[in-house]
């Protein structure tokens, strides 16, 4: 079985009186979606936030590659190959979908923020913004404004923006939230192709999608791991199913 390339050992957070993260432990490996699902308010986007350096735990220890990256920021994490999407896109609307994904890769080769406004004239950059919206099915749409763009084509170029600078892992948080039926297909596919480039955390409450295409499922409860296993494990695990899923939901 290769290494993980992420590891959540003991993870808390508090805030205040509040435990909002508990001794929280798990890995993500090389090829897979291991999703984080649970009832609202049990402590998935805090610990996405741990992840990836927004929040910094109480107690703990996050390791990418081997490496402990728990005090290491947002930007530094990113900078060793941590990528993340949020509940809400964070797009730029009046840039085409080819500049949005163009200013993504000239800040992952460190250029300032100052000359971004060049980053559509740079042909190198442009090869490979295309080939990357290529790859997540937005090829014909490079040209059009973010703004323009569906709900679910903003999401496909936020995960191209994801992309763009080789990531080592993605971190997704909620990537269906608002997509139609179509747009939620599409999306599948799309992470289903992405985990072989690269392995994903992904927090979404859609459980159809979850179970279509997790190779593990982590069941967080008030902030405490219930269990991690497959979907069939978790769809038969009786304290998931009367802290989340419901006795009926899969009859």
């Amino acid at each position: 079985m290769p290494e993980p390339i992420l590891v959540l050992d003991k993870l808390e957070k508090h805030f205040g009186g509040l435990a909002v993260t508990q001794q929280v432990s798990l890995d993500l490996r090389p090829g897979e979606i291991h999703a984080l699902i649970g009832p609202n308010g049990a402590g998935k986007t805090t610990l996405i936030h741990l992840v990836s350096g927004t929040l910094r735990p109480d107690a703990g220890r996050v390791l990418l590659d081997g490496r402990d990256v728990t005090r290491l920021s947002l930007p530094q994490r990113a900078r060793l190959g941590l990528a993340r999407s949020f509940q809400i896109t964070c797009v730029i609307p009046g840039f085409s979908a080819l500049e949005n994904v163009a200013l993504a890769l000239q800040a992952g080769d460190g250029s300032s923020f100052r000359f971004f406004r060049a980053a559509h004239h740079e042909a190198r950059l442009n090869d490979a913004a295309r080939a990357t919206l290529d790859e997540v099915g937005l090829g014909a749409r490079a040209t059009i404004p973010a703004g323009a763009l569906s709900h679910g084509e903003r999401r496909q170029l936020e995960l191209a923006v994801a992309i763009a600078t080789q990531p080592r892992l993605l971190l997704l948080d909620e990537p269906l939230a608002g997509a139609g039926p179509e747009e939620t297909e599409r999306l599948i596919g799309l992470l289903q192709r992405l985990k072989a480039r690269c392995p994903i955390l992904l927090v979404e409450h859609d459980m159809q999608a979850v179970f279509a295409l997790a190779d593990r499922i982590s069941v967080l409860n008030q902030g405490q791991l219930i269990v991690t296993g497959s979907a069939a494990q978790i769809q038969a695990h009786p304290e998931v199913q009367t802290a989340y899923l419901g006795e009926d939901e899969f009859a």
